[in-house]
């Protein structure tokens, strides 16, 4: 959890660890179907100080997004009525 929510207090890391599920390593092998991102506009967030992707690694990928946007590190989940973690609310919450 020091990894995927390093920025998040350990209560909230011990909530987000609750909601964990196994996964196949297959996924990381099969095709890609379809990628919203290449039908509509994308904005890729690269947090610097981020434990579990290098930023420079980040980077790679956010060349294929139609803006990237860069801060420190990610901002802390919001918990939500329908789910645990939220998206940022605007590229500039970071």
């Amino acid at each position: 959890m020091d990894t995927f929510l390093q920025d998040c207090d350990p209560e909230s890391q011990a909530q987000a660890a609750d909601h964990l599920a196994r996964q196949s390593v297959q996924v990381t092998g099969q095709p890609v179907g379809a990628a919203a991102w290449q039908q509509m506009a994308s904005t890729y967030l690269v947090y610097a100080q981020d434990r579990d992707a290098p930023p420079q690694r980040q980077r790679e990928f956010a060349r294929r997004a139609d803006n990237v946007v860069e801060a420190p590190s990610r901002p802390p989940p919001v918990p939500a009525t329908r789910s645990f973690l939220s998206p940022p609310r605007s590229k500039t919450s970071c």
